[in-house]
């Protein structure tokens, strides 16, 4: 059976780190979204999502990730993916994602880079 969807975020140097845990479907989609858009009204314009714990994302959970890309161009942000399984990868290299997003192998690398852009 499968284990429900969860994250967890904090936010360090203005920029919101997410922590996913589970398939990233419509429901972990949905509550990406929600954690972005909270945080994304108070200012924070950069963001990280660390996959580690998530080894799915679906098409559903996509439209999510590609919503919050378009979001953060718009307003000069971007969005870092990290810790990716090599499917994940994958699959969001062949969605094109990496056109708008980036890709750091860690949390802390992600950092560095969105430090060196800002």
């Amino acid at each position: 059976m499968e284990q429900p969807f969860s994250l967890t975020s904090e936010v360090r140097e203005n920029r919101l780190i997410i922590t996913t845990n589970g398939y990233v479907n419509n429901v972990g989609g949905a509550a990406i979204a929600e954690e972005f858009q909270r945080h994304f009204t108070e200012g924070v314009r950069h963001v990280i999502i660390d996959l580690a714990l998530s080894r799915v994302v679906n098409s559903v959970g996509m439209s999510f990730l590609i919503e919050i890309i378009e979001k953060l161009t718009d307003a000069g942000g971007r969005l870092v993916f990290t810790n990716l399984d090599p499917s994940v990868d994958k699959m969001l290299g062949i969605m094109g994602l990496y056109d708008f997003a980036g890709r750091e192998a860690t949390t802390e690398d992600a950092l560095r880079a969105l430090a060196i852009r800002s």
